[in-house]
Formats: C-alpha cells, structure tokens, sequence
C-alpha cells in the first residue's frame, strides 16, 4: 500500500459561505477517526472566502475509497446541496 494525499476544493456559494464552512466542520472529526486517515487539514483561502480546501493524507487508496462511503460525507452533501458552486478533487503520491 502507498499513501495518498487528496487535495479537495470547494467553492461555496457566495450567499453559502457559512452554511458550507460549517458543514465540512463537522465531517473532520469523525474522518480523523477512521481508519487510514492520517491528517485531514481544512483551510479557508484569505482572498475568497468562498474557497476551502482540504489537504488529506490517508494510508492508502482502498482505505480513502471507504471513507467516501461514510454516512457522515453522504450528510454533508445533502446539507449543502445547492450550496456548493464547484468542486474539484486531486488524488496525488508523494514523489519525495
């Protein structure tokens, strides 16, 4: 197994910003908890405010697989649906 590190935009709503910053609060916790998860960082960008990203590193792919099928991402996405403007999604290796 070789690690993976995600890194995740989110662009909120201008009118959103709250609602979605507020929801992905809420999923750090309990992904921290779950197996495989070695950091999962969310920042905000100091320009737009709209835009967050998550910076995560998990042990491997197959155990970052099972964490999108956790019911607490299933709850954030019906949360912020019509909330989130795009959203993108890197799957990286660390080269060094």
């Amino acid at each position: 197994m070789s690690k993976l590190t995600i890194v995740a935009n989110i662009f909120a709503k201008p009118d959103q910003i709250e609602l979605v910053k507020s929801e992905l609060l809420k999923i750090i916790a309990p992904t921290l908890a779950e197996e495989g998860c070695l950091n999962y960082d969310l920042h905000q960008d100091n320009e737009n405010p709209a835009h967050f990203m998550f910076y995560e590193n998990w042990a491997s792919r197959e155990l970052w697989l099972a964490h999108m099928e956790q019911p607490h991402l299933a709850e954030y996405a019906a949360a912020t649906e019509g909330a989130v403007d795009h959203f993108t999604l890197h799957e990286m290796t660390p080269v060094s």
